[in-house]
């Protein structure tokens, strides 16, 4: 997965992993963003045991996923955005990419600010 300079956005809620691509997609228009602009959208199950990026390559849209047979996914649900290498080590179960946000800075969050 080669996703360059794109801006990698987090879906605040853990999601039910049955959904694919029009599900994902429907999260994503849901959330007021667009789906083919070239951001990577990020999307964790509730138990951070799966992950799907959802990410538009120019020609469609595509999805990496990744199941985790140890261990968990780092808790992402308090972060809007991170970068590509971050996406990176995240997938890699890196748990340097954990950010707490401020209680004043949560509760002005929505999904995919």
């Amino acid at each position: 997965m080669n996703l360059g300079r794109t801006k990698v956005l987090v879906y605040e809620y853990p999601i039910d992993m049955r959904k694919s691509f029009d599900g994902l997609y429907g999260l994503v228009l849901g959330s007021g963003k667009n789906p083919v602009s070239g951001d990577t959208f990020l999307f964790v199950s509730k138990d951070r045991k799966r992950a799907k990026a959802l990410f538009w390559d120019g020609n469609g849209l595509n999805i990496w996923m990744k199941r985790m047979e140890d261990g968990r996914f780092a808790d992402v649900f308090l972060r809007t955005e991170m970068t590509s290498r971050e996406l990176s080590l995240f997938f890699e179960g890196s748990d340097s990419v954990t950010k707490r946000l401020s209680p004043e800075d949560r509760t002005l969050r929505y999904a995919f600010t």
